[in-house]
């Protein structure tokens, strides 16, 4: 599962996500070109499901991705480091700016885990939505090129790249909202009514545009500020990060979830909701869909307008079930961090808010307007 808190600097390897460097070593003398030892190893900070380390030689750095130690209990479809390295090396020469993959090893005999590794990406993360510290300019130039790499990632001819069986076409909402209704039900620490009303509604009330299988495109499923890697100076996104929880999905829930940002309030969360955005070179959030549409083509905002409310309240019940996940750790006692109760305290304002939407989507149908 997708982590909340991207890593930041490093540590020494200790304890599970330690393993044999000297075995690393041989492996990619022997299979990845151009690589020369001595080896250190470091470990990135934060709580990556993936463990991710920092590989350092005298002449270049990269970066390993692996799965959990040998010890962790993995679920079938978690940790799939094989497909975050499929998705980024068919995106090489797309347009979509993704590290350079080297090698993946799915055997398990090298190290204990699979892993893969990839360019090691020197640039910036920017955390905070509002761009505190720039000027106007500079914060449109940000939030267009976000804009630019969504909308790039979203025309993708997917099947060109060799992704055409990267996930299952058709359906996604179905799907999605049948995956995370059973992950908030099995994750139930104090009910909240509002879940049930939205599990109900949600999958009754899946718009035709939902439905439309001309915008099936791949999805990042994770897609926002600070999954980016800006270049050091220049308003320029250098690599996407954090690819777990793409797949072949629907173009327009993953734009929505990226625009959630505009809804939710600074804090644990990092949006932007309830900001004065008039002269901070912010886009509002109907300036970002326009953007969206002119780029991608996929739809109009005429078009999306009438949907919107949907896609947001499908995408806040999402993150709900998330955080209602975490929640259970914290209550079983397999995820302690100050971060991890505070993200668990958020699945019931986000699921309060999911339902807010939905009675504006029933009030606008009451009322037959677009707006």
């Amino acid at each position: 599962m997708s982590n909340f808190d991207h890593f930041i600097g490093t540590r020494e390897v200790t304890g599970q996500h330690s393993f044999d460097t000297n075995a690393l070593v041989t492996y990619l003398s022997r299979e990845m070109p151009g690589f020369v030892g001595p080896l250190t190893v470091e470990i990135f900070n934060g709580g990556q499901s993936n463990p991710t380390y920092k590989l350092i030689t005298p002449q270049a750095s990269y970066v390993m991705r692996a799965k959990p130690g040998p010890v962790a209990k993995l679920l079938p479809s978690a940790h799939a480091v094989e497909r975050e390295f499929k998705v980024m090396k068919g995106l090489a020469g797309s347009g979509v700016p993704v590290a350079k993959m080297h090698c993946l090893c799915e055997d398990e005999s090298i190290i204990g885990r699979a892993f893969y590794i990839m360019e090691f990406v020197q640039g910036r993360v920017l955390w905070d939505q509002s761009l505190p510290g720039m000027t106007s300019e500079q914060r449109a130039e940000i939030y267009d090129e976000m804009n630019r790499v969504i909308s790039t990632l979203h025309k993708v001819k997917f099947a060109e790249c060799g992704l055409a069986d990267y996930g299952k076409p058709g359906n996604y909402f179905e799907r999605q909202i049948g995956r995370w209704s059973k992950q908030y039900a099995a994750s139930i620490t104090t009910p909240i009514p509002e879940m049930d009303w939205l599990i109900e509604w949600l999958p009754a009330n899946i718009p035709a545009s939902a439905r439309d299988d001309s915008m099936v495109s791949i999805v990042h499923g994770d897609f926002r500020l600070d999954n980016l890697m800006f270049h050091p100076t220049e308003p320029r996104v250098l690599a996407i990060l954090d690819w777990e929880l793409s797949t072949l999905g629907h173009a327009l829930a993953d734009f929505s979830y990226h625009c959630m940002a505009w809804h939710i309030a600074p804090g644990a969360f990092r949006g932007l909701g309830g900001l004065d955005l008039n002269g901070t070179g912010i886009p509002s959030e109907a300036e970002y869909i326009r953007l969206y549409c002119e780029r991608t083509g996929l739809t109009t905002p005429e078009a999306l307008l009438p949907d919107w409310d949907f896609y947001i309240a499908y995408n806040l019940f999402r993150l709900a079930a998330i955080l209602q996940g975490i929640a259970k750790r914290v209550q079983a006692g397999t995820a302690s961090s100050e971060q991890a109760v505070k993200s668990a305290a958020g699945a019931p304002i986000l699921a309060k808010m999911a339902w807010d939407f939905v009675q504006k989507s029933q009030h606008r149908a009451a009322q037959q307007l677009p707006d």
